[in-house]
C-alpha cells in the first residue's frame, strides 16, 4: 500500500476574525499555550503521517517557516505550497497535485481542534484503505453551519452531504479531516465552483459517495471536535484545551510528544526540546515525557 501523506490547509483571509486576524494568519493565533496549527499538526502525525504539505497564503509562510522550520527537528519532512486565493477547500488537492504523485492523503484544516481516547484507533483505522475515503462526522447543535451528512433509515450508511444547509437532514457534520484516495486531485478538477465560486469540499466527497466509496465515521460523545471559526469559539476552544490541561497535566496537540512516543526523535532530542520551552508549563511537560 502507498503511504499516505498528510495536507494541512491553514490558508485563507479569517476574515471572520477580523481584526484579529489581519495582522498575522488565523492558525498562528495562540490556542491557550501552543500555536493553533500544533493541534492538526499533531492529528496527522498520530496518524503515522511524516511528509507533510503545508498550504499557506503567500504573505504568511514565511512565518509558518520560522515557526515550524523544514520539520526535521520532529522527525517529519515538511513541503510548502502557496495558495493565491482561498477558491474552496477542495482546491488544496489540486495546489498539492505534484506533492502527493499519486498517494492517498489525509487533509485537515489548519483551525480544527480534535481531541478524544482512542483517536489514533480511528485515524489507524482510516488509513487502512488505499480506495475510496473517510470522513468524520460529529454531532452539533447547529449543523446549518457545517457541510452536513445525512444517513439512511438504519442510521449508518450515508446517503448525501449538503454545505450549509438551511434545513439539515441530521445533526452530524462533517469535520475538517478527510481521508481521501490517489484519485483526489483528478476529481477535483474535474468539480465546477460553486455559486460562492469555489470548489467545495462536499461536492469532492459527493463523488465518491455517488460510487459507494465514502465512509463516514461518527465521532462519539467521547470525542471533542472545535473549530475556532469565531471569537468565541477561539476562546472557548482555549479554555477546552486549558481546562484539559490543568486537570491531568497532560497535553493536548504537542508534536514533541508525539514524534518522541513514535520514536522519530530520540532522548537528546527530547531534551533539547525541553530546554527550549524550560520557562513554561510546556517545557516541564516535555521533561515529565523524558521521566515517564
Amino acid at each position: 500500500m502507498t503511504k499516505r501523506k498528510g495536507i494541512i490547509l491553514a490558508g485563507g483571509t479569517g476574515s471572520r476574525l477580523f481584526p484579529i486576524t489581519m495582522g498575522v494568519s488565523k492558525q498562528l493565533l495562540p490556542l491557550y499555550d501552543k500555536p493553533m496549527v500544533y493541534y492538526p499538526l499533531s492529528v496527522l502525525m498520530l496518524a503515522g503521517i511524516r511528509e507533510i504539505a503545508v498550504i499557506t497564503t503567500p504573505e504568511d509562510q514565511s512565518q509558518f517557516q520560522r515557526l515550524m522550520g523544514d520539520g526535521s527537528k520532529w522527525g517529519l519532512t515538511f513541503t510548502w505550497i502557496e495558495q493565491p486565493s482561498p477558491d474552496g477547500l477542495a482546491q488544496a488537492y489540486l495546489l498539492a497535485e505534484d506533492f502527493l504523485d499519486g498517494a492517498p492523503s489525509a487533509m485537515v484544516l489548519g483551525d480544527n481542534i480534535f481531541f478524544g481516547h482512542g483517536l489514533p484507533e480511528i485515524l489507524a483505522r482510516a488509513d487502512t484503505s488505499d480506495a475510496g475515503g473517510t470522513v468524520f462526522g460529529y454531532q452539533v447543535r447547529d449543523p446549518e453551519r457545517y457541510g452536513v451528512v445525512s444517513f439512511d433509515e438504519g442510521g449508518q450508511r450515508a446517503t448525501s452531504i449538503v454545505e450549509k444547509p438551511e434545513k439539515p437532514a441530521s445533526n452530524y457534520a462533517v469535520t475538517g479531516l478527510y481521508f481521501l484516495d490517489g484519485d483526489a486531485p483528478n476529481r477535483a478538477r474535474g468539480l465546477k465552483p460553486s455559486p460562492r465560486g469555489e470548489i467545495e469540499i462536499t461536492s469532492l466527497l459527493d463523488t465518491y459517495l455517488e460510487e459507494g466509496r465514502l465512509t463516514v465515521e461518527k465521532m462519539g460523545r467521547g470525542y471533542a471536535w472545535l473549530d475556532t471559526g469565531t471569537h468565541g469559539s477561539l476562546l472557548d476552544a482555549g479554555n477546552f484545551v486549558r481546562t484539559l490541561q490543568d486537570r491531568q497535566g497532560l497535553q493536548i496537540g504537542s508534536p514533541e510528544e508525539v514524534a518522541y512516543t513514535q520514536g522519530w526523535i530520540d532522548h537528546a532530542q527530547m531534551e533539547e526540546h525541553a530546554e527550549t520551552f524550560s520557562k513554561t508549563s510546556y517545557g516541564d511537560f516535555l521533561k515529565q515525557v523524558l521521566e515517564r
